[in-house]
C-alpha cells in the first residue's frame, strides 16, 4: 500500500482512484492509515461482506485465527465492471504500481 501512496499523484493524473479495504474496525483502519500516511480512500468491512462478495476472505489467516482479506488489486471501470484482477495467495505479495499502470495502459489500448 505504501508504494501506491508514493505513486498516488500519477494514478490520480491518469484518472485512477486508489482505494483500500480492510476487515479491521473503522478506528483501527483510521489509526493504521494515519500511521502509514495513506491519503487515499480506505474502507472498512468488519463483517467481511464486500470481501466475501469478491471471493477474498482468508478464513483464519489473521492473528489468533481471525478472518482477513486476501491481498488483491482490482481495476474497476466507471460502470462497475471489473476489468483486471491481481489475486495472490500470500499476504506479503501484492501488485506493484508498475503492474497496475501497465494493465491500465493495455486496457486503454484495447478499448474501442
Amino acid at each position: 500500500m505504501r508504494s501506491f501512496q508514493k505513486h498516488l499523484a500519477d494514478f490520480n493524473a491518469r484518472g485512477i482512484r486508489v482505494a483500500g479495504i480492510s476487515t479491521d474496525a473503522a478506528d483501527i483502519t483510521r489509526q493504521h492509515c494515519q500511521k502509514r500516511g495513506f491519503t487515499f480512500a480506505f474502507l472498512t468491512d468488519p463483517k467481511a461482506e464486500v470481501v466475501r462478495r469478491y471471493g477474498l476472505l482468508h478464513q483464519g489467516g489473521g492473528p489468533q485465527g481471525t478472518d482477513i482479506a486476501r491481498p488483491a488489486e482490482f481495476l474497476i471501470d466507471p460502470t462497475g465492471l471489473i476489468r483486471w484482477v491481481n489475486l495472490t495467495e500470500s499476504v506479503t505479495v501484492r501488485a506493484r504500481p508498475e503492474q497496475v499502470r501497465k494493465a491500465v495502459d493495455e486496457l486503454m489500448l484495447a478499448a474501442p
